[in-house]
Parts: structure tokens; sequence; C-alpha cells
């Protein structure tokens, strides 16, 4: 808990920076992946799935250095500001969840997506991955994508260039050993974005993925603020961002079970971004 405290503080310090970094304008991705609704199919795993492993023999795997050599991620084009939102026909959103995975509470998100059929984003830090790899299968087994928050969510701005590419680089390793392959997205801490953070993602197959709409849940500000925050948010094109870890999520677990059947019943279709060859 004393990790999760430190977080917390770090957040509440750096709220400005993280409002900052989600202000500006910025690109659009095509929706992608099934679209999801109360009657709809149960959610498609990704090629990714195939790897995913029960809990109990996935423990016993070895590690990446006795398998096959890592396959070179396709370069991006340098973006200069990350991505906000969604586009495409229909009431399309997006829901993310950072700072995870926590074996406390990111296993009651995933029951609720799963209830639901909804995927989603889980943006992870990698000393959380090396903690928590089930959950990470699981999330390839449900057809979840993952993506990179670095490995001890810093502030990007005050490191240099070669301690960010070890925090994204040894992330995306962590990664593709419990998830199955390596990410393809990547999300700045706090949102603070600089231009070794948009060079390195790229250059490591990763586009850079901000949010719309901010639950503010990691200030922990009660469950009905949460829930207020994302129905009157709620919009075409929208990228949520909750938390799944950092502190105490509590609020957040409940209120998901509040506003997914209501963005659901409101015609939204939540969907994650089409997966790159």
């Amino acid at each position: 808990m004393q990790k999760d405290q430190l977080f917390t503080r770090r957040r509440m310090l750096l709220a400005g920076v993280a409002a900052l970094g989600a202000a500006g304008t910025a690109g659009v991705i095509m929706a992608g992946g099934e679209e999801t609704g109360r009657t709809a199919a149960a959610p498609v795993a990704g090629p990714q799935a195939r790897q995913a492993l029960k809990p109990s023999a996935f423990r016993l795997q070895p590690l990446t250095g006795y398998g096959p050599p890592r396959t070179a991620p396709r370069r991006l084009k340098v973006r200069d500001e990350p991505i906000l939102q969604v586009s495409g026909r229909g009431r399309h959103m997006v829901l993310t969840f950072d700072d995870g995975p926590n074996p406390e509470y990111t296993p009651h998100i995933l029951d609720t997506l799963a209830k639901y059929r909804v995927r989603a984003m889980f943006f992870v830090c990698g000393e959380c991955v090396v903690e928590n790899r089930e959950l990470l299968a699981r999330m390839a087994d449900e057809g979840h994508v993952v993506g990179n928050h670095t490995w001890t969510h810093p502030l990007l701005t005050e490191l240099n260039r070669r301690e960010i590419r070890s925090e994204m680089e040894s992330t995306s390793d962590a990664i593709e050993d419990a998830y199955g392959e390596r990410p393809q997205w990547f999300r700045a801490p706090y949102g603070a974005w600089n231009r070794a953070a948009f060079q390195l993602g790229a250059q490591m197959g990763m586009e850079p993925m901000a949010w719309t709409v901010d639950t503010t849940d990691w200030m922990e500000p009660g469950t009905d603020t949460i829930v207020d925050r994302v129905e009157s948010g709620a919009a075409p094109g929208v990228v949520v961002l909750s938390h799944d870890a950092g502190g105490d999520r509590s609020q957040t677990v409940r209120a998901i079970r509040e506003w997914l059947p209501y963005l659901i019943d409101s015609g939204y279709h939540l969907t994650v971004p089409p997966r790159r060859a």
C-alpha cells in the first residue's frame, strides 16, 4: 500500500500536468474491434490470446531469453501530439485503465467488462506486470488491448532520453512475456509528453494515446462523482480514462458497474483500436 499511497500523492501534485497533456488538439484513430452491446456475441480474443495460459502453468514458462529472438517492431511515423479520440460511424467510445495490473482491483474490472461483453485498453506499468503476469494472460484471453505505461510511472519530462528508453523498452519486454505480443500503444504517465517519448514510441512500434474524459478517480472523489463524469462526458469518439491501480480503486470498481450498463443502454459501442499487422 506504500507504493499506492506514493502514486496517489504524485498524481495530486501533478494533476495540472495531466490536464495539460490531454487538453490540446490531437490525432484521431479509427474505431475498430467488435462493437459491443447487450446482445453482442462474447468478445473474440486477439491473436495473442492463443499464447495465454492458465495461471498454474503460466508461472512455469521459461524466461524470454531462452525462447526465440524478438521480432523488431515496425517503425511508425513520429507524431507531434497524442491521439485523443476515435472516429467511425455510430456512437463509438474507448474505455482505458491505467497503472495496473493490480490483484485487488483489476479482476473486478475484468469481471464487469466480461459481464457486458466489452473489450477495453489497459495501459500497464512494467513493475506491476512482473508481479501479476496471470492478469495479462487473462486480458489476452478475453481480447483486451494492453498498452505501455512505462516501468515505474515517472514524469518523462524529467528524464533523459536513455532513461525514457529504458522505462519504455523494459515494459514492452515484460508485456510481451506475459501477454503474448509487444504493445502497439503507449501512454505517458500524467499525460506529460515530450519529443523523446513520441520518437522512441514510434521506433518501438507504438502509437501515443491520451484521453478525452478523465474520471479523476485517482482523486477518489466518490463513486457518484465518477459515474457522473463518465455519463456526462459520453459522446461519439470519446476515450475515457480510469485507473485500476495506483491507490484505492474501490470507487472505480463500483462506478463501472453503474456507468457501463448506462452507456450500453444509451446506444454506445465500446470498442478497441484495430490491431496493426
